[in-house]
């Protein structure tokens, strides 16, 4: 069973140092390409890689999200080379850990007991399903506990400490907190008040906290990255793959680990 994503921020800890997530839509503009940016990616000063993976309803993901989901499905690709890609980063890459990030509907499709099962034997640490409540997802963890997949949960501002608590009961990994209500990419969040969420999540588990939503330039990553465990960036990366940009988003990410480890 792996121990990436535990390994990973008990070395960031010793450290001193701040995690760094980078979020690319897979297969986003077609797959070849996006394994080369992905390789490219941990030498730049990513920690972990979350990888989107395309689904034709994406509700919580912005313009930028959503525009690099279409670029992927219009390319043919399909969760079973989202799989495949895993594999190829793994196969470059052994201790970078590898997050999923989607909807259940396509897991549901290819299979959830074959999907924990393919997923973890490609090299994936953990998912970030967007759309499974913790009512629902008995089933999941059912097939993903074996595996030990770990089921990342994402916590949000309307999320009350009762809800959390819940949240809590089959979370690992890590907890991404949402910066703001909304969808991804639109808007950032005011400091102070996300500051006081975070420590007060902090005081009610021992799992990392990471924060992700509105965050684009290494001065915001900076600031938030003072009172959590790591930071995720996602649509300033897409929309520099989107205009084919490719150099400046790893640039970017250099830029990112930089202020990380100047703050």
């Amino acid at each position: 069973m792996s121990r990436r994503l535990e390994e990973k921020f008990t070395e960031l800890a010793r450290d001193s140092r701040k995690g760094l997530v980078t979020f690319l839509m897979g297969g986003d503009p077609d797959i070849a390409t996006s394994g080369r940016l992905l390789a490219q990616l941990p030498a730049a000063g990513a920690d972990i890689l979350e990888i989107g993976m395309p689904f034709s309803d994406p509700m919580s993901d912005g313009p930028a999200i959503q525009a690099a989901g279409l670029r992927a499905l219009h390319a043919g690709v399909t969760l079973k080379d989202i799989i495949r890609l895993v594999r190829q980063c793994r196969e470059k890459d052994a201790t970078t850990p590898i997050i999923l990030m989607g909807y259940f509907n396509p897991i549901y499709v290819y299979g959830i007991e074959k999907f924990c099962k393919d997923a973890t034997a490609a090299g994936a640490d953990g998912v970030i399903l967007v759309d499974l409540p913790p009512e629902e997802e008995k089933e999941f963890i059912t097939h993903a506990a074996p595996h030990d997949l770990k089921l990342i949960r994402l916590a949000a501002p309307t999320t009350d400490d009762t809800r959390f608590t819940m949240l809590l009961k089959n979370a690992g990994g890590f907890i991404y907190y949402i910066s703001v209500a909304g969808i991804t990419g639109t808007k950032s969040a005011d400091l102070k008040p996300l500051e006081a969420r975070v420590k007060s999540l902090k005081s009610k588990t021992k799992l990392p906290i990471a924060v992700g939503f509105g965050i684009k330039t290494p001065k915001q990553a900076a600031e938030v990255a003072a009172f959590s465990d790591a930071v995720v960036v996602g649509s300033a990366l897409v929309e520099m793959v989107g205009k084919g940009a490719n150099d400046t988003m790893i640039a970017l990410v250099k830029s990112l680990r930089n202020a990380l480890d100047a703050a």
